[in-house]
């Protein structure tokens, strides 16, 4: 009966320590995002309007279509990881015609925004399982989840050239 007893008591220790785990987890990855938007935010605000229509080179995405391309990317990794309608569709922002200070910032913190609340939303069944992402890659859910941070970063990143080019002192780096 002890044994039962241990057994039982061990169970729901497993259990609540996953549970623990998995809110933890699930914080961890609210407060990158939220790291990550603010961060953005700040080379959106540091780049003054006319070098929105920046290219570095003629056969380089503008300013403005780097960053939404980078939202763009948002909406299509976290539609595929949690299986959620995307608002717009693929490549549909990089392809706007109005790619002004006022109109890409509000659709880049908007992808954000989407990002956050489907992480807020999601169940722990919503992270298990696999993916085939964007019909080639066969992924855990949590390894897009990854490759949706790498390439917002990825992009982000690659725009710190086109600020230093319109004489833009880049914001300082946010890695907490």
């Amino acid at each position: 009966m002890k044994a039962i007893k241990l057994f039982s008591v061990l169970c729901l220790f497993m259990a609540f320590s996953t549970i623990v785990q998995a809110q933890s987890k699930k914080e961890d990855l609210l407060k990158d995002w939220e790291r990550a938007k603010a961060y953005t935010k700040e080379y959106l605000d540091a780049m003054p309007e006319t070098g929105y229509a920046l290219k570095p080179t003629p056969e380089m995405r503008s300013f403005a279509g780097q960053m939404l391309h980078l939202a763009d990317g948002n909406y299509g990794f976290i539609s595929a990881a949690f299986g959620v309608k995307s608002p717009v569709g693929p490549g549909e922002l990089e392809k706007a015609t109005d790619q002004s200070k006022a109109a890409v910032t509000k659709a880049v913190l908007e992808s954000y925004d989407f990002v956050i609340s489907n992480i807020q939303k999601a169940t722990p069944e919503q992270y298990k399982g696999n993916i085939k992402l964007f019909g080639r890659f066969d992924l855990t859910k949590e390894e897009a989840l990854n490759k949706c941070f790498e390439h917002q970063t990825h992009h982000r990143g690659q725009t710190t050239v086109y600020l230093r080019l319109a004489g833009v002192k880049p914001p300082a780096e946010k890695l907490f």
